[in-house]
């Protein structure tokens, strides 16, 4: 994943959460906002979706091609790190 398409996706969470925001001062229907709370989730595991394809594809694939034990041991600790606390929520 390019870095500017990355960063295109957090600003338009961001965006998304000031409108939460917006809504949430406004006094929004407790369901509305879930609804919106529900989408950014959503946006947001679509990003880190994309980020671990990336990483996957780049960095994981560089360290084991270079056959560098450390190099290598780092990249599956990152990966088994990045499941247990997906595995938390």
């Amino acid at each position: 994943m390019d870095k500017a398409k990355a960063l295109s996706r957090l600003r338009t969470i961001e965006g998304h959460i000031r409108g939460i925001v917006r809504m949430m001062d406004e006094g929004a229907y407790c369901i509305d906002l879930l609804h919106q709370t529900s989408a950014v989730q959503r946006a947001i595991d679509k990003l880190n979706r994309d980020l671990l394809e990336s990483h996957l594809q780049t960095c994981v694939i560089k360290a084991l091609q270079e056959g560098s034990n450390p190099q290598e041991e780092r990249v599956i600790r990152e990966l088994l790190d990045i499941f247990v606390v997906s595995a938390r929520r």
